[in-house]
């Protein structure tokens, strides 16, 4: 016996298996355990309110579909605010501080439109939805067919037992919901990829002239006109045009205009229009790679290639800047060029190929003059 009077050994002058203390050192069981453990039952089912009123099923009924209704709401107002609250007004939130008016009505929008969608589902499930209590005994993990017929049965009952053809108020909410939902996802991510292109990758500075005569091709970042004689074979020049520095925006200009100048053997080149537009051997093609946009920045002088750092993309100067490896798909650019009464280089025309990256309004088919 421990000092509580208990036994200190289960089963033995015991029926209500006290705890044992482990303060008495070892202690040795007899192995006797009980035949079978009670049963604790599961507490009586308390029926809803709605289960036996149909006065409370109805009102319960609104109050799901004014949640979903204020979810409809909610979303209307992200639409209307993305467009109607400039972007850089401030607003001071309480315990926040100063923050964009739109970023803090979007999020809560956003936030109600979802919280009315998860409320009006919660209370749906809680309220109207079928409330029983079911046990179901464990089975094999393989279920027979008749397991799998049933659960087939189960899914196609589904809408009957959401009483979604007794209530047709909570379909037609839940579908408004659940659809305008998905335009404050869909929409600041259209929105956010901003204009198409449309000409601003065709027409470069290229294509405008300096007092009825082509710009002049201009050393990057010198701003020096280059003469035909200064460019000898081996030679390379990053080239801009004249006057891009006095542009609104020339960092825009300078990226679509960029050019690399190179000199070849004229009996390597395999081009007869690459030949046409260059100028005793020397070739001027955009610097833009047409996969992603990256500079095209190394020039083998031996197998005259031309290769992005990025990616890998590669192209051949003597064939027209036709891409031999890596990921991109067009070839670079060609700038026709002649030389004017100085002896500088200029630009008779732009490119007849958009620069940069294919997009979607470029067809890859080569610009009328």
């Amino acid at each position: 016996m421990n000092e509580s009077g208990a036994s200190a050994h289960p089963g033995e002058g015991s029926s209500d298996y006290a705890p044992v203390s482990l303060n008495d050192g070892h202690i040795e069981g007899t192995g006797a355990l009980p035949d079978r453990f009670e049963n604790p039952g599961l507490p009586p089912h308390v029926h809803r309110l709605g289960d036996e009123d149909p006065s409370a099923a109805k009102r319960s009924e609104r109050q799901v579909a004014t949640l979903f209704i204020m979810s409809m709401l909610a979303t209307v107002l992200f639409v209307v605010a993305y467009f109607a609250i400039d972007k850089n007004s401030v607003m001071t939130i309480p315990f926040v501080g100063p923050t964009k008016a739109l970023h803090f009505v979007l999020g809560f929008t956003l936030a109600l439109s979802l919280l009315g969608i998860g409320l009006g589902a919660v209370h749906w499930a809680k309220t109207i939805m079928p409330d029983e209590e079911v046990i179901e005994e464990r089975h094999e993990l393989k279920s027979d067919d008749e397991a799998w017929e049933a659960a087939a049965n189960i899914m196609t009952g589904g809408a009957e037992a959401a009483q979604l053809k007794r209530r047709p108020l909570l379909k037609w909410t839940l579908g408004g919901a659940l659809g305008l939902f998905a335009v404050p996802v869909a929409l600041p991510l259209l929105g956010g990829l901003g204009p198409m292109p449309k000409l601003d990758l065709v027409k470069t500075m290229w294509d405008t002239k300096i007092n009825g005569r082509g710009r002049r091709l201009m050393r990057d970042p010198e701003g020096t006109a280059i003469r035909a004689s200064d460019v000898t074979l081996g030679s390379v020049f990053h080239v801009l045009p004249e006057g891009v520095n006095d542009t609104e925006h020339p960092l825009n200009e300078k990226t679509k205009a960029s050019v690399i100048l190179v000199r070849l053997d004229e009996a390597k080149i395999k081009s007869e229009r690459q030949r046409q537009w260059g100028v005793d051997g020397i070739v001027a093609y955009s610097k833009i790679c047409t996969h992603v946009g990256c500079p095209v920045g190394l020039y083998e002088q031996q197998t005259h290639h031309l290769l992005c750092p990025c990616h890998q993309s590669t192209f051949d100067m003597t064939d027209d800047c036709k891409v031999i490896f890596g990921p991109a798909k067009r070839p670079l650019p060609q700038l026709k060029i002649s030389v004017d009464d100085e002896g500088y280089l200029v630009a008779d025309q732009g490119f007849k190929r958009p620069v940069g990256p294919s997009f979607w309004e470029d067809n890859g088919k080569e610009l009328k003059s």
